[in-house]
């Protein structure tokens, strides 16, 4: 579905990735992971078109991901952001609904978010409610739901369980493995989270001085060598 080659971007004259290799399959659910500055993010924002790579290739559907090719691309992904992200001064229904409202009437997208909103566990009585009013769990909630609104055949998860306690993030990854599956639909999720890699994902890579360092099934990972930092119960730093 998305295949990485050779990708490199540099800031500062600092590398950040040094030749990134990666793909994942369609319906496949893959977790990159790695220490914070390794360039989790970076790499994200290269698929999404937000960062320029200085080398390397992106493919989407085995065709490169530039030029026309990336308004059908960004036409056919999902995102749940980090801390949710969602719009202050929207509703809840109106976040969700977001990219719906450009091309349909409001009733219609309303009843779409209501659904989705259904899926993700609340109740119609949310869509009216605006982002201040909402508990931290609630609010991943509403941004998964925004994440799905759309049918997307891609879903990009950017630390899903940040800023939640135990309990609500065990809850987050039930919802986002239920809805992957159910879905079809290929997900990329990146985290420092292991229990967020255990139940999400179906392979992991582990990203390291510029490169994956590591790739294989969740399955595997126990006895992966260089993921032993981070099986531990202290996350790294």
């Amino acid at each position: 579905m998305i295949r990485v080659q050779g990708l490199h971007k540099s800031f500062g004259g600092k590398p950040v990735l040094a030749g990134v290799d990666l793909a994942v399959g369609r319906g496949e659910s893959l977790c990159v992971i790695g220490q914070s500055g390794t360039g989790k993010s970076v790499l994200l924002k290269c698929v999404l078109g937000l960062i320029a790579p200085d080398g390397g290739q992106i493919l989407w559907q085995g065709r490169p991901l530039e030029g026309g090719a990336r308004p059908a691309f960004l036409a056919r992904f999902g995102m749940l952001f980090q801390g949710a992200a969602l719009f202050d001064s929207l509703t809840v229904w109106q976040n969700v609904a977001f990219r719906l409202r450009q091309r349909m009437p409001d009733a219609q997208a309303r009843a779409i978010a209501v659904e989705k909103l259904a899926r993700v566990g609340l109740g119609p009585e949310t869509a009216g409610l605006m982002p201040a009013e909402l508990s931290g769990g609630m609010a991943k909630r509403v941004g998964l739901a925004r994440a799905i609104a759309d049918d997307p055949e891609v879903i990009f998860f950017d630390e899903p369980t940040t800023g939640l306690d135990p309990i609500r993030a065990r809850r987050i990854n039930a919802l986002i493995r239920g809805i992957v599956t159910e879905t079809g639909a290929t997900a990329i999720t990146i985290t420092h989270d292991m229990d967020s890699v255990r139940a999400i994902g179906d392979r992991v890579a582990l990203l390291q001085d510029g490169r994956i360092a590591w790739d294989g099934p969740v399955s595997g990972m126990d006895h992966a060598a260089p993921l032993a930092g981070f099986l531990g119960n202290t996350p790294p730093l």
